[in-house]
């Protein structure tokens, strides 16, 4: 009996004493506190320093998204709101009624402006083209040609718009077409408008403008001005309240009346400075003429004085 139990014994003490020597390998190889440690790299270093930053801005990022849901529902809202404006400006559109009248840029004169201001001139166009279409009563749609518009149109029925002409509208013949000279020179080619309406024997005619209005600047208007001019006549039938709701505030434009009234208040104002200027140099000549007189009275008291202190001494 002993003896078989004494080989099993020392197997199991062998056991444990190999597992005794595997822990205390292992305690070994485990590295201490400031010893055996690798160290990190940029790019490791990059990536704790974003995973921080991320957890960091996980609460900024949630305000983030909300704002974002917040804006396209202000988005959406407001697309309804102004499909609902389109469909009633398109009912407001039914309502339109198209005049007869046809109005002609005539853009002949690229040769003699700049860049600069063929850019101007196509601005120009374009916000005719956008006033046209927003107008209550439109003039012809427009139509581009690079034929020159006596081709196309009687002679008969189209009058040139200048303000060199001695013609003054009146009204406007809605049977006729309007011709506006698409030129941009600052006033450098004076007359040539008028000029070139004379020797294509196209009648010519100016805006009704000095009737009505008094401007401290000239009386050329730009090509968008004119056009939105007579679109406004067209809605009012009435000149001054045509021009006064399309001219620009810079032109200083006043109505007649009212400069008239401003010029007579003016002069009475200037004939009441002369008639005080002329009583300030009146008795500007009194002083002048008395101030003799009262030196000679100064001169005979200083005279009496000398003598009664020569007595008295």
């Amino acid at each position: 009996m002993s003896s078989e139990i004494l080989p099993a014994f020392s197997e199991t003490s062998n056991v444990e004493r190999k597992q005794d020597l595997n822990e205390d390998q292992e305690e070994n190889q485990k590295p201490g506190l400031g010893e055996g440690f690798e160290p990190i790299s940029k790019r490791q270093m990059k990536k704790l320093m974003k995973q921080k930053q991320w957890e960091e801005q996980r609460e900024l990022r949630k305000q983030k998204r909300k704002e974002k849901r917040k804006r396209k529902q202000l988005e959406r809202q407001c697309q309804l709101e102004s499909n609902s404006e389109g469909s009633d400006r398109k009912r407001i559109r039914r309502d339109v009624v198209y005049s007869p009248l046809r109005l002609i840029i005539d853009c002949s004169f690229d040769s003699l402006m700049v860049l600069k201001d063929i850019k101007k001139l196509h601005k120009q166009i374009q916000r005719c083209y956008a006033e046209n279409r927003r107008a209550l009563h439109p003039v012809q749609d427009i139509h581009i040609k690079p034929e020159h518009y006596s081709e196309f149109i009687q002679k008969e029925e189209l009058i040139y718009l200048t303000s060199d002409s001695p013609n003054v509208l009146k009204e406007l013949d809605e049977s006729k077409a309007y011709v506006i000279g698409g030129l941009v020179d600052h006033n450098h080619h004076k007359g040539l408008t008028y000029k070139q309406a004379s020797e294509h024997g196209i009648d010519h005619a100016q805006l009704p403008l000095g009737n009505f209005v008094k401007m401290n600047s000239r009386k050329v208007l730009a090509i968008n001005h004119v056009f939105e001019i007579i679109l406004e006549y067209l809605e009012t039938r009435d000149w001054q309240e045509a021009f006064f709701t399309i001219l620009p505030q810079r032109k200083g434009a006043v109505p007649t009346d009212k400069a008239c009234e401003s010029s007579s208040h003016e002069k009475k104002f200037a004939r009441v400075e002369g008639g005080l200027n002329s009583d300030s140099s009146e008795e500007e000549n009194r002083n002048e003429l008395d101030s003799p007189h009262k030196e000679e009275k100064q001169d005979k008291e200083t005279s009496t004085e000398s003598t009664v202190n020569s007595i008295l001494h």
